[in-house]
């Protein structure tokens, strides 16, 4: 092979991969929009500016609460096989900050800015059970989180009623 063209190839091959080097680098940087790009094309943004609920409907599990009419009885028994599902609901939801025994230790409640509230203390037994569904579905500012959207109404109530067992 002729000396000048071995080295005319390497110092193309060098000139090549430094292309593709600065290429990779360039593609963040100079951007070309085409049209079959999802994130220009129009889309519908569910929730930019969601219609309000119709007068007088109600939800399909009936309706949860409504505070003008005072705090809700609990609709659920307190069964065994209530209590067992709402221990279920505490373990996934609940157990992360306030702790198996409900003491307010959980795992991740040193962490946390605001102490959990210890459930197995005085004043939460002394709420009525459509209080404590109340705080579970609406939270508390800056201290706890809403759980109405991650737990259904009948679900919430098992929580409740296993809440009642733990003293």
């Amino acid at each position: 092979m002729n000396p000048a063209f071995k080295r005319l190839s390497i110092a193309g091959l060098l000139v090549l991969i430094i292309v593709v080097i600065a290429e990779m680098f360039a593609f963040k940087v100079i951007k070309i929009d085409w049209i079959s790009f999802m994130e220009i094309q129009p889309a519908y943004q569910p929730m930019y500016q969601p219609l309000p609920a119709a007068t007088g409907n109600i939800p399909v599990q009936g309706a949860a609460y409504n505070l003008t009419m005072g705090v809700p009885p609990n609709p659920k028994p307190g069964d065994p096989v209530s209590i067992q599902r709402g221990a279920e609901f505490y373990s996934l939801h609940c157990l992360q900050c306030h702790g198996t025994g409900g003491k307010g230790d959980g795992p991740i409640a040193p962490r946390l800015k605001n102490k959990p509230f210890d459930l197995t203390s005085f004043p939460i037994h002394s709420f009525f059970d459509g209080g404590i569904f109340f705080v579970i579905s609406t939270g508390v500012p800056g201290k706890m989180p809403p759980l109405n959207e991650n737990l259904t109404v009948s679900e919430r109530w098992d929580v409740v009623n296993y809440v009642r067992t733990l003293k």
